[in-house]
């Protein structure tokens, strides 16, 4: 081959390389942009819910006043943000595992080992900042109640009460298992451990033993203790007098962090139902008093 043909080979391979070249570089762009397109036009998961029609609503299992045997608070605000939503509401009740990130995880974002979950949204949720920031795959908004720890006390038994020594000699109620009990077992260096009566499920029980005359205080969370001692003119129900349990902590719900359009609608819907006064009927039902948090 002369030495004018190899050079035109060479050329035209050249050619071909380069032709090849940018074809491929058609091509794979081309690819991706249709990845992109696909992943854009995935449905979100507002979208989602509403093509099936329900909103799935993970509940705490015996939180009363808020959920006890498929009735309280939360399943009324669950009901109102599914109806504003335009969905029927899909409960789901849960027990509570041994702490909140373990919540968030098999409630929120992944689902749990027996099978059930994860909801489209949890209610309940404390709305706080180290939750938070150990949770990056969650989304914790909508603040719609603040709770306080709080102690009711029979009028005429402890007519004034200015620090926990007004309760010297008298019998509290409160549960062990809870915070409520942990703030008053180590009051004071435990001056009144020996006068609670901590054998109790929760801050109803506390208050109904209070109500039946066999204690003369009862501890518990507010909530609680409204719901069975609201109208009763001969009990008060007071902060617990114990250092930074005055302001309480505000509840709210949790999505996956990605599903953004949700937590939009839900924070919409939230507010709707703050406005309207809809939340304070629903809290009113139970006698519980509502503010805004």
């Amino acid at each position: 081959m002369q030495d004018h043909d190899r050079l035109i080979v060479h050329s035209r391979r050249q050619a071909l390389r380069a032709a090849l070249a940018a074809s491929a570089g058609a091509v794979l762009p081309g690819l991706g942009h249709a990845q992109a397109q696909a992943a854009a036009a995935e449905p979100g998961a507002l979208e989602r819910i509403r093509a099936r029609g329900r909103l799935t609503v993970g509940l705490y299992n015996d939180m009363p006043p808020f959920h006890q045997s498929g009735k309280g608070i939360d399943v009324e605000i669950a009901q109102a943000l599914a109806k504003r939503l335009g969905v029927e509401l899909s409960p789901m009740p849960f027990n509570a595992d041994e702490n909140m990130n373990d919540d968030l995880r098999n409630l929120v974002w992944r689902g749990h080992y027996l099978g059930f979950g994860p909801a489209d949204v949890l209610l309940h949720v404390p709305v706080d900042r180290p939750l938070m920031a150990g949770n990056p795959r969650v989304e914790i908004f909508a603040p719609y109640y603040r709770e306080r720890v709080m102690i009711a006390r029979d009028l005429e038994r402890v007519p004034t009460m200015e620090s926990l020594a007004a309760f010297k000699g008298q019998r509290i109620a409160v549960p062990g298992q809870s915070l409520a009990g942990w703030l008053l077992i180590g009051a004071d260096s435990g001056a009144y451990r020996d006068q609670l009566s901590t054998r109790l499920k929760d801050g109803t029980e506390a208050a109904r033993a209070l109500l039946a005359g066999e204690v003369a205080g009862a501890a518990g969370h507010a909530s609680e203790l409204e719901s069975v001692l609201a109208g009763q003119k001969r009990y008060a129900i007071e902060p617990l007098p114990v250092p930074r349990m005055r302001e309480g902590w505000a509840v709210g719900m949790a999505v996956k962090k990605e599903s953004k359009d949700l937590a939009q609608a839900l924070q919409a819907a939230t507010n709707e139902l703050a406005t309207s006064g809809e939340f304070g009927r629903i809290f009113a039902r139970h006698q519980v008093n509502w503010t805004r948090p």
